[in-house]
């Protein structure tokens, strides 16, 4: 019974002072990743029913990450200057229309370009997501703010690639136009309960406003632009989970069950532990928790080297899933202290297309490694990677401004405008 109280204490702690229009865009996530099955089976859909070559179903898969990549900085632009609110709108209803054009062309030309207009369209959100989240939520609780929306991606995730295998078996177009149902009903659901939350803006002086952030702007901060960096070495050594330990265990003889096996223990500690380790580091130094985070992820893959065994191999899954869990929301609230109130845009848009661009290069990097130097090589070279991480985030974090203190906007009001720390 006491066990039951104290969980039922720290689930009400964890979730409590938590503005609505955050639950309503937590809401919004969760039910885009529950719907999330084309990324799932594209392969399967492109090979075995469409009868098409793995090259060619490497070559969508890299469209539309390119589209991502293009529109990470687009998405940025939008969100500071339309708005958080019709970014999304506009992100979210062109994913739907999208993804259900897809599940309809035929001709191997058309499948690409859309899946490129489909990577555009899905990625142009989360600059907007993460910009509101920063918006409507107190500074000392976006820790937790970014670790519960992390916990719903991923719950999604789990649930969404569990019911796509089943999906696939009915019918793939069938896939298809779920995934745009769910898409539309997020803009749904935004266009109904979500106000907008971008901060007003001010003059300060004749005829000049306080938010003229541009990108050359973000591309000048020197201190940012390193942390994005940083954020695409540490992304590097987190793709090898979907890239590298694929490949590394098929050669040495695991079959594709046993991967999925191994995998799937990423996402259930991601579920079953990313709150109650949330608790943990809610308030302790961001600088220590991203260098340990970042040298515990390439040491937790450089383990699998030395890994002869299914059980071992999950065990190494268990370390680095430990520093992603950690890692995710620090970096993302790192960012956020680090951009100035009205280019929040702008600044999540480049730190979201680090991880784009680290999508693109992983897998040619670790093919490469693997195939010239062996799966070996491409471990030591995560625990490199990580280690170089590791002290980059100690040197630069060294004076880190300060978190603003902000009122909590009530729903349906703009924030005043903070003081922007970058």
């Amino acid at each position: 019974m006491p066990y039951a109280l104290r969980a039922r204490r720290a689930v009400r702690e964890t979730v409590s002072g938590l503005p609505s229009a955050f639950w309503w865009l937590w809401t919004s996530t969760l039910v885009n990743r529950l719907g999330g099955f084309v990324a799932t089976f594209m392969a399967l859909y492109l090979t075995l029913d469409r009868g098409y070559s793995a090259t060619y179903a490497g070559l969508v898969a890299a469209l539309h990450g390119l589209g991502g990549v293009v529109s990470s900085l687009g998405g940025g632009v939008m969100t500071d200057r339309l708005g958080r609110r019709p970014t999304l709108l506009i992100a979210q209803s062109s994913t739907a229309a999208s993804v259900a054009l897809l599940g309809f062309v035929r001709d191997p030309v058309a499948i690409a370009g859309v899946a490129f207009l489909v990577g555009m369209a899905s990625n142009a959100s989360r600059p907007a997501v993460q910009a509101m989240m920063a918006d409507i939520v107190r500074p000392e609780d976006r820790i937790r703010a970014f670790s519960l929306n992390y916990w719903a991606i991923n719950l999604g995730f789990a649930v969404s690639s569990m019911a796509a295998g089943f999906i696939a078996e009915v019918s793939y177009r069938a896939g298809f136009l779920i995934e745009a149902g769910m898409t539309l009903a997020c803009a749904i659901l935004v266009f109904l309960r979500l106000p907008e939350s971008k901060p007003a803006e001010r003059v300060v002086t004749a005829g000049v406003r306080d938010d003229s952030v541009s990108l050359r702007t973000v591309l000048r901060d020197r201190r940012f632009m390193s942390v994005v960096g940083l954020s695409f070495l540490v992304a590097l050594v987190f793709q090898q989970g979907s890239v590298g330990l694929p490949v590394a265990m098929g050669e040495a003889g695991f079959s594709p069950a046993e991967y999925g096996m191994a995998i799937a223990v990423n996402g259930v500690m991601i579920v079953v532990l990313q709150i109650p380790v949330t608790r943990f580091i809610e308030h302790r130094d961001p600088r220590r928790l991203l260098v340990v985070s970042s040298v515990l992820a390439g040491y937790g893959f450089a383990l699998t080297a030395f890994a002869g065994s299914l059980g071992v191999i999950a065990l190494t899954v268990c370390v680095w899933t430990l520093a992603e869990i950690v890692n995710a929301p620090t970096q993302t609230g790192l960012v956020v202290r680090l951009s100035p109130v009205h280019g929040r845009g702008r600044y999540q848009g480049m730190y979201t297309m680090s991880w784009s661009v680290a999508a693109l290069v992983a897998p040619l990097l670790s093919g490469f490694v693997i195939d010239r130097f062996g799966a070996a090589w491409l471990w030591g070279l995560c625990a490199l990677v990580g280690t170089v991480a590791g002290v980059g985030y100690a040197v630069l974090m060294r004076r880190l401004p300060g978190e603003e203190k902000v009122a909590e906007p009530s729903v349906g009001v703009r924030p005043q405008p903070e003081v922007g720390a970058g």
